[in-house]
């Protein structure tokens, strides 16, 4: 008796959203993830999330838009493009019609002041975005903050424990597996940065947490230049 034929199964790429399927689009015109959360302006996790929860289906008549722009007007530019999105892309509704809100996370700073934020790999690529409402909260109230880092061992200018590194911080240096060392800069035992200075430097990178960071590590002499930072925690309190 012959062998019963296999059900063909249907392909992986049968079973993505419209969504997935321009973004994969996209990304074969040279066009990362990265460049397309740009390009509709959201966070890069929203674009993995077209393939991992099926999601997207608000922008797909804008992710249609731009690729139009892309494979028959040539353009190539991410704020034009962008802007070619931002003019097909409408909000959400609920069942009865209206408008749905945008879901925000709370900036969570207690009355006394004291507040904590952290990232990791894949929200540092984006430039941190849900840290800079806490600074800004911090700077509006006259807050201090203090910041943890996590980055190669060999990204740090001086060794673990240095006074030049971090004068006057008394901190455990946590040392990983994995070749990488976070430390510490400001506490409320030296009083740490104004969260005001801070907020400044984050509006000069365009909102970018990661770049403000980085370029403060970067100019006060504590990490080379082609350090990556892999782990930011921001910390708040009120000052005495």
């Amino acid at each position: 008796m012959p062998p019963r034929p296999r059900r063909q199964r249907p392909s992986h790429e049968a079973g993505r959203n419209e969504a997935a399927r321009l973004a994969d689009r996209l990304q074969q015109a040279g066009y990362t993830k990265r460049d397309i959360a740009r390009i509709i302006n959201r966070d890069p996790s929203l674009v993995s999330q077209f393939y991992t929860k099926n999601k997207g289906a608000a922008f797909v008549p804008a992710l249609r838009q731009v690729l139009t722009a892309v494979e028959t007007g040539g353009i190539t530019d991410l704020p034009e493009l962008a802007a070619i999105a931002a003019r097909h892309t409408t909000r959400r509704t609920t069942a009865s019609g209206a408008r749905a809100r945008v879901r925000t996370k709370a900036v969570l700073i207690t009355p006394t002041g004291s507040g904590t934020g952290r990232v990791a790999s894949q929200a540092i690529a984006s430039g941190s975005a849900r840290l800079r409402p806490l600074i800004a909260e911090a700077a509006r109230r006259g807050l201090r903050l203090a910041f943890t880092v996590r980055l190669a061992k060999t990204a740090y200018v001086h060794p673990s424990g240095s006074r030049t590194d971090s004068p006057g911080i008394r901190r455990d240096v946590t040392q990983r597996a994995d070749h990488t060392e976070e430390r510490s800069y400001g506490s409320a035992h030296t009083g740490g940065f104004e969260a005001v200075d801070f907020a400044r430097r984050v509006d000069a990178t365009g909102g970018d947490v990661t770049a403000a960071v980085h370029q403060w590590l970067v100019e006060t002499g504590r990490i080379r230049p082609d350090a990556q930072i892999l782990h930011l925690e921001v910390r708040t309190w009120r000052p005495r």
